[in-house]
């Protein structure tokens, strides 16, 4: 990697960012998304809304807002990685920032995402809290990082107090620099469900194995209220197979059989279950077998799925 043709240090403007939406039947949700971005104390380039509705519910809520596209993933339920890719693909900006329909941004969300576009950085990511008590504080230390046992933390809510280092980033907050993306080899268009768990650390990852950093800034703040999905309840089982299928997948697929995290991974995940089994007994029996069916699918996923 040419380092001396990276770009100046903070480039990258608000005005050079597309933000893109991805949505599913939850017109009121996006509605809701929109007004706060007409609220942003800097403006983006442009705003695309990528809708995976068969009713195109979608279409009228964005004809009300100024300077909104509209488009229409055909491909539908299950696919949000192809939504996030043509939303890429149709935009013109310098970065790409993505949010979930129900990830509603505080005013300086945009001015502060850009405003981390150091040099070398390829992605900048932010808080995304859930109005849980003491959010701010609990894993404040661990934040965004792929373990050595091959699983991932989260707490994406916290506030470390000032633009830290991660290894992945929160789907409903985060974007990257375009030209990352396409040293990345773009996004990848692969079947991650409903929930689309873990498709944000794929994208993560590729970005980082590029050579480029990625950041969290917790001044650029979206509140999740985690609408209601189109099929199932978060957490259930269907959430639980899918979250560990999707996992293994990622994991197996970036780093390749041989290297060390996949295997740990499934280790971890299994042990963990396993010892759920024994505190709590037969009512944690039901999620040990949705994890283990997750992790046969993530890794035969990982053996047919051809980019």
């Amino acid at each position: 990697m040419k380092e001396n043709t990276r770009p100046t240090k903070r480039e990258i403007r608000p005005c050079d960012v597309s933000v893109v939406i991805a949505t599913y039947e939850r017109p009121d949700v996006l509605r809701e998304c929109l007004s706060h971005l007409e609220r942003q104390t800097k403006r983006p380039l442009e705003i695309l809304v990528v809708d995976g509705s068969a009713s195109r519910s979608a279409e009228s809520i964005t004809s009300a807002f100024r300077g909104v596209r509209y488009l229409h993933n055909t491909a539908g339920l299950g696919t949000l990685p192809l939504s996030r890719r043509l939303g890429v693909e149709h935009s013109t900006g310098a970065a790409i920032a993505f949010l979930d329909d129900d990830a509603f941004a505080a005013p300086s969300w945009l001015e502060e995402l850009a405003a981390t576009y150091e040099d070398g950085v390829g992605g900048v990511g932010g808080r995304a809290l859930n109005g849980q008590p003491d959010e701010a504080r609990e894993g404040v230390g661990e934040i965004g990082r792929l373990l050595p046992n091959g699983l991932t933390t989260g707490y994406f809510a916290a506030d470390p107090g000032s633009s830290i280092s991660v290894d992945h980033l929160i789907g409903c907050n985060m974007s990257f620099r375009r030209r990352a993306l396409e040293e990345a080899g773009g996004i990848p268009d692969w079947p991650a469900g409903v929930s689309a768990v873990r498709e944000d650390l794929l994208l993560s990852l590729r970005v980082s194995r590029a050579g480029w950093t990625l950041r969290f800034n917790p001044k650029a703040v979206v509140r999740h209220i985690g609408a209601p999905q189109a099929r199932g309840r978060r957490f259930d089982l269907r959430y639980e197979l899918t979250a560990t299928r999707n996992h293994i997948f990622v994991l197996a697929h970036h780093f390749g059989f041989r290297h060390r995290l996949p295997p740990r991974a499934v280790v971890a995940v299994i042990s963990g279950h396993a010892r759920e089994v024994r505190t709590r007994g037969a009512r944690a029996v039901p999620r040990l077998v949705a994890a283990s069916l997750g992790v046969v699918l993530g890794l035969y996923r990982a053996v047919t799925f051809n980019e």
